[in-house]
Order: C-alpha cells, then sequence, then structure tokens
C-alpha cells in the first residue's frame, strides 16, 4: 500500500517543516480546488512549484477544477508524476490529450455519485483511477464505505482488461479504514487530517503501509 499524504490539511505557515514531516511518504497529494467545481478554493501552481523545491516524493496532482486544460500547462511545471482529473469536468478528451503530450501520467477521479460506467471508455489509457471516498472540497469527512463496492469492481475491470493501472482513494482514510481498502484493493491511498493530526507522522505512515 503506498500513502500520499494529502497537504490540504498541513499547516501553510511552516511549509517546509510540514513537508519534511512526510517524507517517508510514496507520494505527496496535492489538491487543486476552484471554488467552482466544489465548494471551496485551496491554492494554485506556484505553490505547488515550491511544495516540489522542498520534497524529492513524487507529486499527484488532483485538480478539481470545472476547466483543467486551462491548468495543464502552469501545472506541469512542477514535473508531477500523475495529473488527476475529473470525468465530470470539461473538455475532458482534450485535457486528456494535454496530459499525455507533456509525458506525464493520466489520472481520472470520479465523485462518489458518479457511476463507473462514465470511467469505462478511458480504462485503456489511464494510469491511475481515483475513487472520492468523501465528497471532495473539505478534509476531515467520514470514509464512505460503499465507495469500496468501486473499487472491488476496478480491480475486476483491470484483471479484465490486462491494463495495470493504479487504483487510489481519497477521503476519511485512518487507521482503522486502511485495512479495508487494503482488502479491497486500492494501492494508493490518500491520508489528509488523520496524518497531519499526528505528532510523529513517519511512523503514521509507517503503521498505515
Amino acid at each position: 500500500m503506498n500513502i500520499a499524504p494529502s497537504v490540504l490539511t498541513a499547516d501553510f505557515t511552516l511549509l517546509s517543516e510540514e513537508i519534511k514531516s512526510i517524507q517517508d511518504a510514496d507520494y505527496i497529494h496535492i489538491d487543486i480546488m476552484d471554488g467552482h467545481f466544489v465548494p471551496n478554493i485551496s491554492f494554485g501552481p506556484m505553490i505547488t512549484k515550491q511544495i516540489s523545491t522542498l520534497s524529492a516524493c513524487p507529486l499527484d496532482i488532483h485538480l478539481m477544477v470545472t476547466d483543467p486544460l486551462r491548468w495543464i500547462e502552469a501545472f506541469s511545471a512542477s514535473k508531477p508524476a500523475f495529473i488527476t482529473i475529473h470525468v465530470e469536468s470539461n473538455d475532458l478528451d482534450e485535457t486528456i490529450r494535454a496530459i499525455k503530450k507533456r509525458g506525464i501520467k493520466l489520472g481520472l477521479s470520479i465523485k462518489p455519485g458518479t457511476s463507473l460506467e462514465a470511467l469505462e471508455p478511458y480504462l485503456g489509457v489511464v494510469d491511475l483511477v481515483l475513487v472520492m471516498t468523501v465528497e471532495p472540497g473539505f478534509g476531515g469527512q467520514r470514509f464512505m464505505m460503499d465507495m469500496l463496492d468501486k473499487v472491488k469492481r476496478l480491480v475486476s475491470l483491470r484483471k479484465h482488461l490486462h491494463h495495470p493501472f493504479l487504483i487510489e482513494v481519497d477521503g476519511g482514510v485512518n487507521q482503522e479504514t486502511i485495512g479495508l481498502c487494503r482488502d479491497a484493493g486500492v494501492d494508493i491511498a490518500v491520508v489528509g487530517s488523520y496524518l497531519f493530526n499526528q505528532k510523529n507522522r513517519q511512523k503514521a505512515i509507517r503503521d498505515l503501509r
């Protein structure tokens, strides 16, 4: 199980120290919100670029925005491992091409209310599928257990298609829910509030793994 701390709940007045405290993570998850696609605003490419200079961890950028196409070039400057966009967003096909053109791995995400059928046409080209296990926009929400049914279905589809995309979950992951994620077939778990509330975050990352 790979662990991707979400810096959305980090203390940005102590950004360097916060990033150092999670240096043993597999990825750093960057939640980008535009106040339109979800009812919250986070930060933009300049802060993301600063984070990329503070850690050797690969970045996992999650664009929770209505028009991701306009942001691909700016966020590509941070040289992320993944850029994940939502199937519910605008200009989906064109945005996918823009990500692929830059040699960045493609992630696709679905909100809890979106069915897997929306993803299926893209499973042959996607590198990562992110299943939201809370309603996107705010940290600290309760894990939606029924989203694990989607994970299990994706595991089955992956085997059927012989296409090794990674499966990621985001929202409400903690010491209690991480085992359920593992058993369902999750490859990467995004952890936010739970991790940043721990005094020893490196130990917490090891325990979650």
